[in-house]
Parts: C-alpha cells; structure tokens; sequence
C-alpha cells in the first residue's frame, strides 16, 4: 500500500511558478504509477500528468503541455509537480495519485491511492 500527502500549494499570480510535492510512503512507491489530477469548483476531476514507473514515459494534458513537468525521486520516495506561466485557469485542488498497475495513466479511476489535494489558486 501507499499513502501520499501533498504539499507545495498556495496563492500565485498568473505567469508565476510553483512546484507541488508529493510524499508516498511504502516501500515499493519506486514500481508505481505517479499522476498529478486536479479539480476547479464545480468541475469535474481532470488529468493533468503522469509519469510511469520506468521514468522516461511522462504523459500531459493538453492544457499544460510545454509549462507543467512531473518528476520523482525514488529513493526520497517523492513525486514533484512543476508548474511554470500559471494562468487563472490552472486554479483547482491538485491531487497527487499512484497506483501499481495502470493501463490507462490520463484516467482517474487507474490509480487506487490519492492524496488529500493541496490547493493552488492563481490571481489575474
């Protein structure tokens, strides 16, 4: 099992940077899936990054391509969200997501464990 917390969010104004972390806990977190989801007020859960085990295959929305970029670091058992040229729109609870066997990485429902969202609110 993996239990993950995130931490990192807060106020920015638009075209500024903030970067998102994520602790797992567990001792396999290195074969897991990372994703990074997010969610606006009154909107539904959506994709924004992912990254298999194997690093190397990262995948991104459409939306933040060019300006979000995931990473982890195994051995610190940490997930990172890196988000540059923030936009007002980029606003939501971000969740951090992992899950050891996923055949779908943009889907929600691929990953059994969630972190509890840290919120990100970016100002015009």
């Amino acid at each position: 099992q993996v239990q993950l917390e995130e931490s990192g969010g807060g106020l920015v104004q638009a075209g500024g940077s903030v970067r998102l972390s994520c602790a797992a806990s567990g001792r396999t977190f290195s074969t897991y899936h990372l994703a990074w989801f997010r969610q606006a007020p009154g909107k539904e859960r959506e994709f924004v990054a992912a990254m298999s085990w194997r690093v190397g295959s990262t995948y991104y929305a459409d939306s933040v391509k060019g300006r979000f970029t995931i990473s982890r670091d195994n051995p610190k058992n940490m997930a990172y969200l890196q988000m540059n040229s923030l936009k007002p729109e980029d606003t939501a609870v971000y969740y951090c997501a992992a899950d050891a066997s996923v055949k779908f990485p943009t889907i929600a429902r691929e990953y059994d464990y969630w972190g509890q969202g840290t919120q990100v609110t970016v100002s015009s």
